[in-house]
């Protein structure tokens, strides 16, 4: 163990950056301007794609910036600012909007471009810590994201005022989301690797069992014929169709279950006398996610899938959907 480590002070200091920082980010509530609408109002408004740039630990933050602004429906990418002047900038055009992040607002590497920005004729938002740094005076909505000190016990690695900066550009994503009425499906298609992605993108289509991985039989099939067609289909069931294919029934282990505790002949019994009539079922082209909610509502494993006049098209178990990462 290091000589000078000291548990509790550790622990105190954790708990004084905490407080820092969380009182920086709220302090940004009290300091919003009529700015931020008009930057809100300057991505609404943009034909084109917004880039967001930034150096040191101001360009992490406007990297994860431009992440959630692409990913919640603003087209947006990271440009660096020191790449820019030597070739990136070719990257902007007047229809774009220019995000740049400077805790003093004195960057070189981007007051070095924000003039050519400018005579381009690309909209400007800073994001500093000083209002009056020239970068503030150059654009057309500045976000004051300024500190009264960092976390950081000598007050000088950026602490506090990346947290504000990174609250107040998440205050400025949500803003631009809500008013462009962003919503879970848009979300999705954004990350349809994810498990919002998969929920509401995957339809029952998608993973049901089709054509002779089905388990179904006709009405006057002999329920022990039937059992037979359960355990070759593995889905612990089978539906039951008339003659044009259309589901009429459903029987089920549980019911076979239940049927041995009575005293019936049942092993000659045609299958119409025990299914149940008028099985619960869904559509194709419904999300996968809304039959795991029938399943659990009904607390059944499995459904039938059938088209707009009944007829039986497929069949999806509640391992289906696991598998599918449905659930």
């Amino acid at each position: 163990m290091i000589a000078n480590f000291n548990p509790e002070r550790a622990l105190s200091l954790a708990r004084e950056t905490l407080q820092i920082e969380g009182e920086a980010v709220l302090a940004l509530r009290d300091r919003l301007t009529p700015d931020f609408a008009v930057a809100v109002a300057l991505l609404l408004n943009c034909t084109g794609r917004v880039v967001v740039s930034g150096i040191g630990k101001s360009g992490h933050v406007a990297r994860k910036t431009a992440a959630t602004l692409a990913s919640t429906g603003t087209p947006a990418f990271f440009v660096h600012p020191a790449e820019a002047s030597h070739g990136d900038l070719g990257m902007v055009t007047r229809d774009d909007v220019f995000v740049a992040f400077s805790n003093s607002g004195e960057t070189r590497e981007l007051l070095t471009i924000v003039p050519i920005i400018k005579r381009i004729g690309a909209s400007l938002i800073a994001v500093t810590g000083n209002a009056h740094s020239s970068l503030a005076e150059l654009s057309d909505a500045h976000l004051d994201a300024r500190v009264d000190k960092e976390a950081c016990p000598l007050n000088l690695a950026p602490t506090a005022s990346t947290t504000a900066a990174l609250a107040l550009a998440d205050a400025l994503a949500v803003s631009v989301l809500d008013a462009r009425g962003f919503g879970e499906e848009d979300f999705a298609r954004s990350h349809p690797g994810g498990a919002l992605g998969r929920k509401l993108l995957t339809h029952v289509r998608d993973v049901m069992r089709t054509g002779n991985a089905v388990p179904q039989v006709r009405e006057t099939t002999p329920l022990a014929h039937a059992l037979m067609e359960i355990t070759r289909k593995g889905m612990a069931m089978t539906a039951v169709v008339d003659p044009q294919g259309h589901a009429v029934g459903v029987f089920t282990d549980g019911d076979l279950r239940r049927l041995l505790e009575t005293t019936v002949d049942w092993k000659n019994l045609p299958i119409s006398e025990v299914m149940h009539t008028n099985p619960l079922h869904i559509g194709p082209d419904q999300l996968a996610v809304e039959a795991v909610e029938l399943m659990e509502e009904h607390r059944i494993n499995q459904l039938l899938v059938t088209d707009d006049t009944g007829l039986l098209v497929g069949a999806v178990h509640i391992h289906d959907l696991t598998r599918a990462k449905v659930i």
